[in-house]
């Protein structure tokens, strides 16, 4: 199998990219600041972007299916984003102020209606900060300072939770008790010892692991679809809700990859399950750096300064010292930021159900191009996010299931896509927008009507 000759090379037509990651190597390690954005030889450089497309540094057009990793429901440069960054700048006269303001409150009121399970919520500059927050949290309340995850799930580069994200099948360990693997070098060791790492999707081997160490963990955290895109099983969520609530466990659901991408109220709302805290990012910031936490009151409430840690008391005011958790950031709540969520708030009550039923019909006839060629293919997720994965096995129930995953045939993919116009970083999830619209999915089924043939000339 392989890319039809009369196709251009991936570096003959990135040449410009090319020299900039050259110019960028000078001054950043490996020419960038975010690890994840690399992929061989080089990754493009973009120049601009508008609606479903970018445009890169050397003058060519994709559809992009990547959409900033997910953050992008509306696509690139929505005009009533746009309008609600301008209008905040000029009616508030500032970007930044510091202080309280009206913002917070209108956007918390807003999650509440979509979220049953949050009684209250805090703002974040980041997903990964959001966990962080979440963790302190629930450790606090209580009292409890070991956490549990599951393998295979990512949330943010935390030395207790980056942690068994993508292990190899040799330092895996069993499937129904995996072990504690580093994704990173220069890892806190103390950090790792104190996470336990469950198998998704498998309640009897999570209950025992749980219940041998109640004692000790404070906090269980989990994706609720594995990588964004695995569902759970039967009534998984369920149980673990249960079971976390009988043994004092602060059950935490980051839902920043589907926060809004599954629909309004999150996968929660889909499995009606109330985790105790709710961790989002991405969507919600309409692109801009951007985290919620949100859960419960008694929880949500350690953070009050009202009750917690004060800079003016007096130092002979230990009593109320002790009952602190500190948790603050200039950033924390920016104007702009909220501008720009509650605008995507407002676009996507309009427009997410049209959203889900479009990416639906755009799986479906993803899925019937290559059974016309007889190929085992599986547009996989729920909602707005999924990816297309070469697999024989019915159904995927967790990490170990990508074992069965043909990753080089769809970088392959890919990569002749790549050449026709079509972009999504080698392997990723397709992330839609409300800006793929007919025309974009219509040129996105030819182009894979055009490449399948020739990666697989056998079955043609």
């Amino acid at each position: 199998m392989g890319i039809a000759n009369n196709r251009l090379s991936y570096e003959a037509q990135t040449m410009m990219s090319k020299r900039h990651m050259e110019r960028a190597k000078q001054v950043m390690p490996g020419g960038m600041t975010a690890n994840i954005k690399h992929f061989e030889p080089y990754p493009i450089a973009i120049k601009r972007a508008h609606g479903s497309r970018m445009f890169d540094v050397d003058g060519h057009e994709y559809i992009d299916y990547l959409m900033g990793y997910g953050a992008l429901m509306l696509g690139h440069g929505h005009e009533e984003v746009k309008s609600a960054i301008q209008q905040q700048i000029e009616q508030d006269g500032t970007w930044l102020f510091g202080t309280p303001h009206e913002k917070e409150a209108a956007f918390a009121e807003r999650l509440l209606r979509y979220f049953p399970s949050m009684e209250s919520v805090r703002y974040t500059n980041s997903g990964t900060e959001a966990n962080l927050l979440a963790l302190r949290l629930a450790m606090a309340h209580t009292g409890k300072y070991k956490i549990a995850k599951f393998e295979g799930h990512y949330h943010g580069a935390i030395d207790s939770l980056l942690i068994s994200v993508s292990p190899n099948e040799q330092d895996a360990g069993t499937a129904h008790e995996p072990n504690r693997v580093a994704d990173s070098y220069g890892m806190d060791e103390l950090a790792m010892q104190n996470t336990f790492v469950l198998p998704f999707n498998q309640y009897e081997h999570c209950e025992k692991i749980l219940t041998e160490h109640a004692d000790e963990i404070g906090a269980l955290i989990v994706e609720p679809l594995e990588a964004g895109i695995i569902a759970p099983t039967n009534d998984f969520l369920q149980k673990l809700h249960t079971l976390t609530k009988k043994l004092n466990i602060v059950l935490i659901f980051d839902e920043v990859k589907t926060g809004f991408r599954t629909g309004m109220g999150g996968v929660q709302n889909l499995y009606n399950v109330e985790p105790d805290l709710t961790t989002m990012g991405k969507v919600v910031g309409g692109g801009f750096p951007f985290g919620v936490v949100g859960g419960k009151q008694e929880i949500m409430g350690r953070t009050s300064p009202l009750t917690g840690f004060d800079f003016f008391a007096d130092q002979d005011q230990t009593d109320r010292k002790q009952l602190a958790l500190f948790h603050s950031g200039t950033y924390n709540g920016h104007p702009l930021v909220l501008a720009a969520g509650l605008a995507t708030l407002d676009v996507l009550e309009e427009e997410m159900s049209d959203l889900l039923i479009r990416t639906e019909q755009f799986k479906s006839e993803l899925e019937s191009i290559f059974k016309k060629h007889s190929l085992p293919m599986k547009a996989v997720g729920i909602g707005s996010l999924f990816s297309v994965l070469f697999t024989n096995k019915e159904s995927l129930s967790n990490y170990r299931c990508f074992e069965h995953v043909d990753k080089k045939l769809r970088t392959e993919m890919d990569r002749a896509l790549f050449q026709e116009g079509i972009y999504v970083k080698p392997g990723n999830r397709y992330s839609m927008s409300v800006a793929h619209d007919d025309e974009a999915i219509e040129k996105t089924i030819m182009a894979y009507e055009k490449v399948v043939p020739t990666l697989f000339p056998s079955n043609d």
